[in-house]
């Protein structure tokens, strides 16, 4: 094993750690906060995948985060009222199960990356940014407007969806189900970006009229990278909404995405667990700080500010740097 791998493994098994020991000590809320890090670090991860590896700076990754949520909403909201989600041109009911609603939620977010990104990907730079942003604000907007569903309200559900052999209302249960799901996007990850796919999507960030030159086209490699973002996104969406037994137009709104892009940066853009451990400091430096000042987000855009300056590498660049010094 190199450095970064031994360093990804501690960083993972840390936060593992953390929720293990809050459990035996009985501080369920911890375990909690253990939780809401897995789940955004897996938002990270999927952001990771495009900005990180493939160079595709998104800030509209909360379209994706709020449509996997709003799914595990509409589907649990249904299945309590007993009526059906769709109809035409068939009837689907609603759902409790955590395994038949995360596939329906990934889907709709990866057909969401796919319109998005194929219109998206025809720009480039700025551009590129805003016309993701714009995307994930008329989703946003059109969760606003959608009385059905609670509108700018959003749309609470009471309970937790089920998952077989476990009790997803136990902190540890819950928490087992999202370091699980985390730890196979880390996996995924890892295998894409050493693929024959991967070293392409890094050689179209890097140069891509070279990879035009040996007959790679970037934008199918980009667009490809952008859905399967969108997807793994879109199964953090459903893990929050199920945390919270709440879904509301703010997950969609350009506050998530920037969050989600805090937790990439300020662990390592481009390192495997980077967003693990950005989204981890984010979650401390908010239940730290938050009960201290209700400004504790300048704090924290210090902190960016200081990583971008002098630590572009992230915390795992950092401690990667330190470790070779060693």
């Amino acid at each position: 094993m190199n450095r970064d791998t031994i360093l990804n493994i501690t960083i993972f098994g840390a936060l593992v750690a953390t929720a293990l020991l809050a459990h035996v000590a009985g501080q369920g809320f911890t375990v909690t906060l253990a939780t809401k890090a897995a789940i955004f670090a897996l938002a990270g991860v999927g952001l990771n995948l495009v900005l990180g590896y493939g160079g595709l700076v998104s800030f509209g990754h909360a379209a994706f985060f709020g449509i996997g949520g709003y799914v595990t909403g509409i589907f649990a909201s249904h299945a309590a009222a007993g009526t059906p989600v769709l109809t035409l041109p068939f009837t689907v009911m609603g759902s409790t199960d955590m395994l038949g609603i995360w596939p329906v939620a990934m889907a709709a977010a990866g057909l969401a990356a796919l319109a998005i990104g194929a219109l998206s990907l025809r720009t480039s730079g700025v551009y590129f940014i805003m016309v993701t942003l714009a995307f994930a604000q008329m989703l946003y907007y059109f969760a606003i407007s959608w009385p059905r569903y609670g509108g700018e309200d959003g749309l609470s559900f009471y309970t937790r969806n089920n998952f077989p052999g476990l009790n997803p209302f136990s902190p540890l249960h819950y928490f087992a189900i999202c370091a699980t799901l985390l730890g196979l996007a880390l996996i995924f990850t890892a295998v894409v970006t050493q693929s024959r796919f991967g070293l392409a999507l890094q050689a179209a960030r890097q140069n891509s009229q070279r990879t035009v030159a040996v007959g790679i086209r970037p934008y199918a490699i980009r667009l490809t990278a952008f859905v399967l973002s969108g997807m793994i996104v879109g199964l953090a969406g459903a893990l929050y909404a199920d945390l919270n037994r709440f879904v509301s137009p703010a997950m969609l709104s350009w506050h998530m995405s920037g969050e989600i892009m805090v937790f990439v940066i300020l662990g390592g853009v481009g390192r495997l667990c980077g967003p693990v451990a950005g989204a981890a400091i984010f979650i401390l430096l908010e239940h730290l700080l938050g009960g201290i000042s209700d400004y504790w987000q300048a704090l924290l855009g210090l902190l960016l500010l200081g990583i971008v300056l002098f630590a572009p590498g992230g915390v795992l660049g950092l401690l990667s740097r330190r470790g070779r010094h060693v």
